[in-house]
């Protein structure tokens, strides 16, 4: 048993400590518009970082980074929806908002993973996630992650019934306001992308360099213990690690360089993963800009201990990355050359996303009048 403070992590991760924020990390959560961060609805998490998180660039895998946030945001949310006496609970995740990777993270700093819960609905949380990285020789600290995750509570008793979620005491009205058009936006979003759910990604035989056929990867991975909760369902962390590797191996393939995770658009999960089943993680290039490349990443669960139940699509996600010279430097990316009607449509899509995030990241750096 875990001493008293301790809090076990998913299994093959050390026990985390929820320690008060650093002075860093307690500014970077001042812009969270929750509750305050020294309230009981925020907690922090720290590990090291070792030689086994590293990418092939010698900085800390995406995907590990990706694992650690939902990983306090499981914590934070379960923690809560079990607050008040009634049927317990576990809160999955449901979808993660755009994450940005601000600055990289090395190996041997340490990773302050502060979680904050900032919005609750009837039968969701809203759980806000700062990573900082500390250099423990010098003391530096940086920010290098944000990102928002909704999760939903699960009865221990049956995982298909949806609980509801205790309510937050917000310090301003307006923040309750606010948090209750985050979640009808992505409510909305959420239902947008459940057309797309038949995609499948092909296989071509011969490919073209730079065509979508040409980068596209698969990766096909059985669910064991080690990737599930203790109720038999994949941690939406591992998920997004498996995808974050698929997505990295597109990119690779298609620059032939070395290759780091910009950012993640938004991760939505559209149905839980048993234990057993057999995971089809699938990439594929969706539109290229002169320094970044779209990718989009589809998971698919095959239960084949399970007759009853067919294929079908787990979650689905947009991946950018950037091309980096060996020096760390970045490096002009080689367009993409879509082919197929749809692949042009895609292309048209993902250049739409990519220029309504380039003028909202401008409207951001522009100071107010």
């Amino acid at each position: 048993m875990a001493p008293p403070g301790l809090i076990h992590s998913a299994p093959g991760l050390p026990d985390t400590c929820a320690l008060p924020p650093p002075p860093a990390a307690a500014a970077a959560a001042a812009s969270m518009s929750g509750p305050t961060a020294d309230s009981p609805s925020a907690i922090q998490i720290c590990r090291i970082m070792r030689p086994d998180d590293a990418n092939v660039a010698g900085n800390v895998h995406g995907g590990t980074i990706l694992k650690m946030i939902e990983e306090a945001g499981a914590i934070i949310s379960t923690r809560h929806c079990n607050s008040q006496d009634g049927e317990r609970c576990v809160a999955a995740l449901a979808r993660v908002e755009r994450t940005d990777f601000l600055s990289p993270m090395c190996i041997g700093e340490v990773a302050h993973v502060s979680a904050e819960i900032t919005y609750t609905s009837k039968h969701s949380v809203e759980v806000q996630v700062n990573v900082m990285s500390e250099n423990i020789l010098t003391g530096n600290k940086k920010l290098t992650n944000k990102a928002t995750l909704w999760y939903v509570p699960l009865s221990l008793k049956n995982v298909d019934k949806v609980l509801e979620v205790p309510p937050v005491v917000y310090s301003r009205q307006e923040q309750e306001e606010e948090g209750r058009k985050r979640y009808e936006a992505q409510k909305l979003e959420r239902m947008e992308t459940k057309w797309r759910n038949g995609d499948i990604v092909q296989p071509v035989p011969n490919p073209e360099p730079n065509t979508v056929s040409y980068s596209q990867s698969s990766l096909i991975h059985l669910v064991g213990p080690s990737d599930c909760t203790l109720h038999g369902f994949v941690h939406g962390g591992v998920t997004m690690k498996l995808m974050d590797e698929v997505a990295g191996i597109v990119a690779a393939r298609h620059c032939k360089t070395n290759i780091v995770t910009a950012s993640v658009d938004a991760i939505n999960f559209h149905d839980k993963i048993r234990k057993g089943c057999v995971i089809t993680i699938s990439g594929r290039m969706t539109f290229t800009s002169n320094k970044s490349m779209e990718i989009e990443v589809l998971v698919d669960a095959d239960p084949v201990v399970d007759n009853s139940q067919k294929r079908y699509r787990a979650a689905s996600a947009f991946f950018t990355y950037v091309s980096l010279s060996q020096e760390g430097k970045s490096l002009p990316v080689p367009q993409l050359l879509p082919e197929t009607e749809d692949e042009k449509k895609r292309f048209e899509e993902g250049k739409g996303r990519y220029l309504q995030m380039k003028a909202k990241r401008q409207g951001q750096a522009d100071p107010q009048p």
